[in-house]
């Protein structure tokens, strides 16, 4: 479901004369259906530049990032939009939202986003904010108005909204009390259950250990880190 093939990744410093800065070169791993991959290394090595290479935030300078057979680093704009509406989900560990949309909606926009239901997207948003301990008073805020810990919560509600086929989580238990990791870890579970090919960064050892097959460390692809 996601795999790359000798992927590198450069950053042209353009304020400092064009100086070109390879980040990453020939990564390669390979990620099943059902399958939860933790990338691990050091500070700096590399693992949400590796993350947004696959999102196609950043884009490759060789090599293949292949998502449900597209491959990213090729792809048009409109081919990469409908793979993140369809196929890739995202859980980042900030919360990014337009303005004064009640928060249940932000929740099911990725399902409106396929033609789900309006009642069925609105359901499973509510059934999801219930299993984050989300009060119900506040679902018809906007979640820009909340706590981190609570915009934490709706960001992950609405990254598993739609059963996405692969799905990339950045520190998905960060700062979460005890129930709440351990809704968030049941979340990830099912996911696997039903197929979904995970990759994610984990400094949360214990739950890195719960749900993940294996680690990949990225060290071994950032020039001048491989052991």
């Amino acid at each position: 479901m996601i795999e790359l093939i000798d992927v590198s990744k450069t950053f042209t410093l353009h304020n400092q004369g064009g100086a070109v800065i390879p980040v990453m070169e020939r990564a390669t791993l390979k990620v099943l259906p059902g399958e939860c991959v933790a990338l691990t290394g050091a500070s700096g090595a590399g693992k949400s530049t590796l993350m947004r290479v696959i999102y196609g935030n950043y884009l490759a300078a060789s090599g293949q990032v292949l998502v449900g057979g597209l491959d990213v680093a090729q792809a048009e704009p409109r081919e990469v939009l409908a793979l993140r509406r369809e196929t890739l989900g995202y859980v980042s560990q900030f919360l990014r939202v337009v303005p004064r949309v009640p928060t249940l909606e932000v929740v099911a926009e990725p399902l409106l986003a396929i033609g789900c239901d309006k009642q069925v997207a609105l359901d499973k948003a509510a059934g999801l904010l219930a299993r984050l301990n989300i009060p119900k008073r506040l679902w018809t805020l906007s979640p820009t108005t909340f706590s981190g810990g609570e915009q934490q919560r709706v960001n992950i509600a609405r990254g598993f909204a739609h059963e996405y086929p692969a799905m990339l989580l950045d520190e998905p238990t960060a700062s979460l009390d005890a129930q709440n990791r351990e809704t968030v870890l049941s979340l990830i579970e099912e996911a696997k259950a039903r197929g979904a090919a995970i990759v994610g960064i984990f400094h949360d050892v214990g739950a890195r250990d719960r749900v993940c097959d294996r680690e990949i460390n990225v060290s071994d692809f950032t020039p001048g880190m491989a052991a």
